[in-house]
């Protein structure tokens, strides 16, 4: 077995390599057509984030089983084209936990205590101590925002300050919560409540501007915030005005919306500590990333499952046949259900009914748990993952496999519960299209379009469709298409509309206040 490491990595990574009888070779800084001359005969490659891992070089690597990434981002990677390709893509996305939580600490008391103000103070030739009264942790409340690998791991050291912890995160269970001593809230809650708030969610497009200017008002006052996780969860100029006029006492921030950050409003304050995205910049953390890829791209080549694939192992002819397009289907169902749900998770059910339920349904159960937490997390979930993705979020999944559905020869359905009651989202593969065709107990047919898509429930009388196409064009907003499901005739029904772009807030609120509209919410695909 030959393996090529692109990019430089830990020298334990290599040692654990040759360790296994692997052939290393070590060049790094090739462009894509370099890589792409050398690839073939090699069985694994490990990148960082620097080379390109291109279409053509991955068909040039005939031989190639595997690309590590000793990291976690593939962006560098056509994962695509991978694969078509039978090559399966790792990562590394623990390795970096502790670090990016023990920074998190580390600026929480630095925050606490001025330390990075004392210190400039103090070496500019002042004895200043007045200046620099800080607050201890004991006794404090700490806001979590996202209770994920790194937030968890925040909360267990948070603990042992004796601090109360309060958190949200919706996909995980409230057992699991309790199991950190973390009490479940919603952002007004922590807001109100908290001495001090961290984040640690992902960037996508519902957590983009997660604490704005009107979250920042609502705040306690004297509340400090931590950001380590992503630049743009925060509004920076609402922030620096917000710790200016005194309301926030301060922010220690590691991540910023452009970067490399060398212009930013928040570097205009003293009392917000900076630092330039050193989360996961330890000695020990490099380590354990090139370990961790490295283990991984052994397993593969030795025939066993890898912990953290970014993509789905091929599947055997016959099945992936009769699997494949119901892929599709599980994400996008998965997604619109998490985006119609509301409160605290506590089960889901997935339901296989007709061929699919025939076979193994592992990939499908990976797909559906991809679209749910699509929307919520970057976690990337397939076949090898999907069951540790969920028992890390303490997730409760239970399958249904039925011989035949009433009305489709292929039925996947998906059933979320929580403390706010149940969502139903169904759907089937028909003519090349995926279809949703079932919306808690209304029955439509929709087929999935990319773009917005808007769900209406409201009373089944004359002049409703019409008076939310009023608002629509008023607002700018273009429909692609409508369909209508009632449970009776003239009793409670649902609209569902494509929509070219997201309906404004003020244009929802309108619907709202239409006699009859019972709820609108929307749902980005």
């Amino acid at each position: 077995m030959r393996v090529l490491v692109a990019d430089p990595i830990a020298a334990e990574g290599i040692s654990l390599l040759r360790a296994s009888g692997i052939e290393v070779d070590i060049k790094t800084g090739l462009p894509s057509k370099e890589l792409e001359a050398i690839i073939n005969g090699y069985d694994g490659l490990i990148v960082r984030s620097e080379t390109q891992v291109t279409e053509a070089v991955l068909t040039a690597g005939k031989a190639l089983q595997v690309v590590g990434r000793a990291g976690v981002g593939v962006d560098n990677i056509n994962v695509e084209a991978a694969t078509r390709g039978g090559v399966l893509v790792v990562n590394a996305p623990t390795a970096n936990t502790v670090a990016a939580a023990e920074h998190t600490v580390a600026l929480m008391l630095a925050l606490a205590r001025h330390v990075a103000q004392a210190n400039a103070s103090l070496k500019s030739g002042k004895w200043d101590r007045k200046s620099f009264m800080g607050t201890q942790l004991r006794g404090k409340t700490l806001g979590i925002i996202g209770l994920g690998k790194v937030g968890s791991e925040v909360a267990r050291r948070a603990r042992s300050f004796e601090m109360r912890l309060i958190g949200m995160d919706p996909f995980v269970s409230k057992e699991f919560a309790q199991s950190l001593g973390v009490e479940i809230a919603d952002k007004d809650q922590i807001l109100r409540e908290s001495d001090f708030l961290t984040l640690h969610v992902p960037m996508t497009a519902s957590t983009k501007a997660l604490l704005t200017a009107e979250d920042l008002a609502k705040a306690k006052p004297g509340l400090r915030i931590i950001n380590a996780a992503r630049g743009g969860l925060i509004d920076e100029q609402a922030l620096f005005d917000a710790v200016q006029s005194g309301k926030i006492a301060g922010a220690a921030v590691d991540v910023f919306t452009v970067e490399p950050a060398k212009d930013n409003p928040l570097f205009k304050s003293d009392k917000i500590i900076v630092t330039p995205h050193l989360g996961a910049s330890t000695a020990e953390a490099q380590t354990q990333v090139a370990i961790e890829v490295v283990e991984q791209v052994l397993d593969v080549l030795r025939g066993r499952p890898a912990r953290y694939a970014v993509n789905a192992p091929m599947l055997l002819p016959e099945a992936l046949a009769v699997l494949a397009p119901f892929v599709d289907v599980g994400v996008f169902i998965g997604s619109v259900a998490t985006q119609l749900t509301q409160g605290q998770m506590q089960s889901i059910v997935i339901r296989y009914a007709g061929d699919i339920a025939q076979h193994d349904t592992a990939l499908l159960k990976a797909a559906v748990i991809r679209g749910l937490l699509g929307p919520v997390s970057d976690e990337r979930v397939n076949v090898v993952n999907a069951g540790l993705v969920a028992e890390q979020r303490g997730l409760r999944i239970t399958e249904i496999k039925e011989a035949a559905s009433e009305v489709y020869r292929n039925l996947l359905s998906v059933e979320l519960s929580t403390d706010s009651g149940k969502t139903v989202i169904a759907g089937t593969h028909n003519l090349g299209s995926v279809h949703i065709v079932q919306v808690n107990d209304y029955r439509i047919d929709v087929v999935a379009s990319d773009g917005h898509m808007l769900f209406i429930e409201n009373q089944d009388r004359p002049g409703m469709v019409g008076k939310v196409g009023t608002i629509a064009g008023e607002s700018d907003v273009n429909i692609s298409f409508m369909e209508v499901g009632r449970l009776t005739r003239r009793g409670q029904a649902m609209m569902v509309l494509g929509i070219d772009e997201a309906m404004p807030e003020a244009a929802v609120k309108r619907l709202l206040q239409i006699p009859g509209i019972l709820s609108v919410r929307q749902a980005e695909v």
